[in-house]
């Protein structure tokens, strides 16, 4: 006679797991006037399906967030992206962020552009598949937005905490504060006035992209640089 093993879960893998299911369960019906949008085949915004927010919880979104209200507002002003893209072999994929709703059309106008430019960034996942860990997603050269977490240094939540901010090929284009330089393997491109491949300024299309969507560059802050930083 079969007999099923037991199932070993960890107790805060079965915590968002069960999370996640009250979560599907209290989906509501989608406006496709206000929460689907799409820029033709291979660029959608939705809201943040059920198995996503499972992805994320306890990484990106803590759980202390996720359990107030069954986790509906938590997530309520996010919306989940699938993007096209060509990667730094010249091979097309397909990526996905989490961002604000305010600026889902935004990103999905930058992206699309990004791709039909063949312009090259190396990957785009979310920062769960990274533990959240902000240095672990740009040491891997890492496009990333979402991510509920304080400025570097700091207690003030980031603008990615909010889904505001969005860092494009952050190896090439790192942070950087005096001899702070993060990703700490982004050190070589750190000083700005070398020629290399894939990095942002004031000329680079993702610059003038964003710009015109009314992102702000943190290549222009005074007391850090942050190059691979754009934010509403």
């Amino acid at each position: 006679m079969w007999c099923a093993r037991p199932l070993h879960v960890k107790p805060v893998r079965l915590i968002c797991l069960l999370l996640g299911l009250l979560l599907a369960c209290h989906c509501q019906t989608i406006s496709a006037a206000t929460d689907f949008l799409t820029l033709g085949d291979g660029f959608t915004a939705d809201t943040v399906p059920p198995q996503v927010r499972v992805r994320m919880m306890g990484r990106s979104m803590p759980l202390q967030l996720v359990a107030a209200d069954s986790g509906r507002a938590a997530f309520a002003s996010l919306r989940y992206l699938r993007v096209r893209h060509i990667d730094f072999e010249g091979q097309e994929q397909t990526g996905e962020l989490v961002c604000h709703r305010d600026i889902a059309e935004d990103l999905l106008f930058i992206f699309k552009a990004l791709y039909e430019a063949r312009y090259p960034i190396a990957s785009i996942r979310l920062i769960d598949d990274f533990e959240a860990s902000d240095e672990a997603s740009m040491s891997a050269n890492n496009t990333s937005c979402f991510n509920y977490r304080p400025i570097a240094g700091r207690t003030v939540l980031s603008r990615h905490a909010l889904g505001m901010a969005v860092d494009i090929n952050p190896l090439q284009n790192p942070y950087v504060r005096g001899e702070v330089i993060r990703p700490a393997a982004g050190q070589p491109y750190a000083d700005r006035t070398q020629l290399f491949a894939h990095k942002i300024d004031r000329d680079d299309l993702c610059y003038k992209l964003f710009r015109s969507r009314g992102f702000s560059w943190g290549g222009a802050w005074r007391s850090a640089k942050d190059y691979q930083h754009f934010e509403k």
